[in-house]
């Protein structure tokens, strides 16, 4: 199942990934060293990979038809010298299965592609990979290969050996025979859907395959001819197909920085098409904040003690008559500061002290992603208010009644940055991020607690790639609520009414020997046109130092209620944390009310989180018990760049994977891509966009999902995000 994830509960699918693409542009700079995406997805030529890899960051999304095969591809770019991709492949001259059960629908195989560079191309020396695809499952279009690229001016040649389906033609004897005789043949047939295919690895023998891109005086074409090394003569399913001439040729037609259009003929047969949807999440340039409120500006002719010392340049001057009258802070209208704060910063104040000549804000950021922009915000609003006697500002950030981090900005110098009379660096050397202590202050304002939020909105969920139809869709309104019986205790829900959906086609169970712990995921998607996804009471608490608590209670998920806590321990200024969770829960009814079914479990891990310090590599780590009873161990690996958007994969490993009960598959596994919605919108936002493709449902391996986790709550103590987009302090 794929769904779109969005705010605080689930969403999650393909269909983001056109706002991700043409949702704002990049910078594209049409180079010789240009990069483009094969048939197959993954930096390469037509039907051949390069060892050449796409900028870091890259997310592409490849529509490739050539008869009688279509392919939507996806890849990925986490790191420079790693490439993923994942893949539905439309044989559309064979049948899904049975007629009587998918009816006409055509094939679809689901593959998982990898490329890793051995090293960088020098002077004398091309670029090194190797690489595998259709890594596991059926295996029908499995290959392994080595490939070395080097370029010569605007022409860039490669050469490969490939195993598989990549190298059918056999051109030499496997040269790992000397290892062993088994190198010599190939298995055939998969491993089962969900399997690794590790038993084929460069077994059989291998066929050479190369060509050259060429980057026309034109910066918008490229030109590609290959030799395959494929010979079609033993495809998949028996679907042998033509081919007068192993050249195949094509040109690429770079419409704009994100939109490429491949143009073919392959094989001496057939004509190709091929179109890439692309873009660089590191790169990645957000929109212009139309919707957003204006900073403040500032009257710099009476900010400093000494009127002789201003600067005569200003970024945002204003008349001194039409500027607020700074005061005391005894003097101070709090409560018209406060709303301010809220407008203009996105700080949902909780209460306002004072520290001698510092000035404390406490309170939730509740609209900019990025935590520079609301306190540089908070810092204007406070020195058009605020008398010379406070020269220090600190946001002291909370998430749901939970105190996290101090960002502490000395008054004078910020201003001195907005007036350019310094420069970045120099300003950041001034700016403290603190642990949360308890100190002596004033508290010069308490605001009210807010009872009461709400909202609506749609939502669109889809299931791809079944035997009912390849794409199953569903539109949906939403109402959310949250009553707040204190900043720390809440209870909130979701209620969703069924729009449009293509779900009289949703008839398929999967198979399985376990619990029906995520496999009856028809008949929730199916029972009822209006459903209560959500409704619980959690509450928070700060244990201790760098100690968080949370406790919950409630229709938990679409398949579950119960109750349940986590713990969590995250020290401030580490890179690591550890924490556990456990919950008893039962079944929720089909139709997703305030019914119960009879099955129970108590589930639950122990969870440790390290953020390896090499790109911003985070490994999670997490044992315990999953929703079947079965105990095992997931391992996520994610890679976050500067502005918040993350790359990653999962793994779980369990008691059940690979035994006759476990259902389809070996173990549980997935990729996701999680991107913030501020880089897609006209107006900033907290919220976040996951697209997560998980090759198959399975009850093994599978875990609650919980609406709130500690890990999330207390993203603020990660001071990467903030480190890295200072600049936005001055929006």
């Amino acid at each position: 199942m794929a769904i779109v994830r969005a705010k605080r509960y689930a969403r999650r699918g393909l269909c983001c990934a056109g706002l991700v693409l043409l949702g704002g542009g990049i910078a594209s700079v049409y180079a010789q060293e240009a990069t483009t995406q094969s048939d197959f997805g993954g930096v390469g030529l037509m039907q051949t990979p390069t060892a050449r890899m796409a900028q870091e960051g890259e997310f592409s999304f490849v529509l490739s038809r050539t008869t009688p095969y279509t392919n939507y591809n996806v890849s990925m770019q986490p790191l420079p010298w790693l490439e993923g991709s994942f893949r539905y492949t439309n044989v559309s001259n064979r049948p899904y299965g049975p007629k009587g059960l998918s009816g006409s629908q055509t094939y679809k195989d689901k593959s998982i592609d990898a490329k890793i560079r051995l090293w960088e191309e020098s002077r004398w020396l091309p670029a090194v990979a190797v690489g595998a695809r259709d890594i596991g499952g059926t295996g029908l279009f499995s290959s392994e290969y080595f490939v070395a690229s080097k370029r010569a001016g605007p022409l860039d040649f490669s050469l490969g050996l490939a195993w598989g389906y990549m190298g059918a033609r056999g051109d030499i004897a496997n040269p790992f025979d000397f290892i062993s005789d088994r190198f010599s043949t190939r298995p055939t047939g998969g491993t089962g859907t969900g399997a690794f295919s590790t038993n084929k690895f460069f077994r059989g023998r291998p066929g050479f395959f190369g060509g050259v891109q060429y980057q026309s005086p034109l910066r918008w074409l490229l030109l590609k001819a290959e030799v395959d090394g494929n010979d079609y003569k033993h495809q998949p399913q028996n679907n042998n197909q033509p081919q007068r001439t192993p050249v195949n040729l094509g040109a690429v037609f770079r419409l704009n920085g994100n939109i490429d259009l491949t143009l073919g003929y392959e094989r001496g047969e057939v004509a190709t098409a091929a179109l890439n949807l692309h873009s660089n999440l590191a790169n990645h340039v957000d929109p212009p904040k139309t919707y957003d409120p204006k900073p403040e500006p500032v009257a710099f002719e009476t900010v400093r003690a000494d009127p002789a010392q201003a600067g005569t340049a200003a970024a945002n001057p204003v008349p001194a008559s039409s500027a607020p009258s700074r005061q005391s802070p005894e003097h101070v209208d709090w409560a018209e500061v406060s709303k301010a704060l809220h407008d203009n910063a996105g700080i949902n104040v909780s209460s306002i002290g004072r520290r001698g000549s510092e000035l404390v804000i406490h309170g939730e950021q509740q609209r900019f992603f990025y935590p520079d922009e609301g306190v540089g915000r908070a810092t204007r609003i406070i020195d058009n208010r605020v008398d010379p006697s406070i020269d220090w500002l600190t946001v002291a950030s909370e998430r749901d009644g939970m105190k996290t981090v101090e960002t502490s900005v000395h008054r004078p110098l910020f201003i001195e940055l907005l007036d350019h009379q310094i420069d970045l660096d120099t300003f950041r050397r001034s700016v403290e991020q603190d642990p949360v202590t308890t100190r002596d202050e004033d508290v010069l304002y308490r605001a009210p607690l807010k009872r009461f939020t709400g909202g609506v909105s749609l939502g669109y969920q889809q299931n791809l790639g079944g035997p009912d139809a390849f794409v199953l869709y569903q539109v949906y309104g939403a109402a959310s609520g949250t009553f707040n019986f204190s900043r720390n205790l809440w209870i909130d829900g979701v209620l969703a009414v069924n729009l449009a959906n293509n779900y009289d086609k949703f008839k398929y169970d999967a198979p399985s020997n376990l619990p029906r712990v995520r496999t009856d995921i028809r008949q929730y998607l199916t029972s009822s046109d209006i459903t209560m996804p959500n409704l619980q009471l959690t509450g928070t608490r700060r244990l201790g130092e760098d100690l968080y608590g949370l406790a919950y209670a409630g229709m938990l998920e679409s398949m579950y209620g119960g109750a349940g806590g986590e713990v969590l321990y995250r020290p401030f200024g580490e890179r690591w944390a550890v924490g556990a969770d456990i919950n008893w829960v039962k079944q929720r009814g089909f139709d997703q009310d305030l019914s119960l079914r009879r099955y129970h479990v108590i589930t639950g891990q122990a969870t440790g989180y390290l953020d390896t310090g090499y790109h911003h590599v985070t490994i999670a780590v997490s044992a315990g018990r999953y929703l079947a009873g079965d105990w095992g161990t997931t391992i996520d690996v994610s890679r976050e760049f500067a502005n918040g958007a993350r790359m990653g994969a999962y793994a779980t490993v369990t008691t059940k994977s690979g035994a006759a009960g476990y259902g389809e598959g070996s173990f549980d596994k997935g990729i996701y891509v999680s991107i913030p919605f501020d880089m897609l919108l006209p107006h900033s936002s907290r919220s976040r966009a996951t697209l997560l493709w998980e090759p198959l449902l399975r009850d093994g391996g599978a875990r609650l999902n919980k609406r709130y986790t500690l890990y999330t709550l207390t993203n603020d103590l990660d001071s990467d995000l903030f480190d890295k987009n200072l600049e936005k302090i001055t929006q």
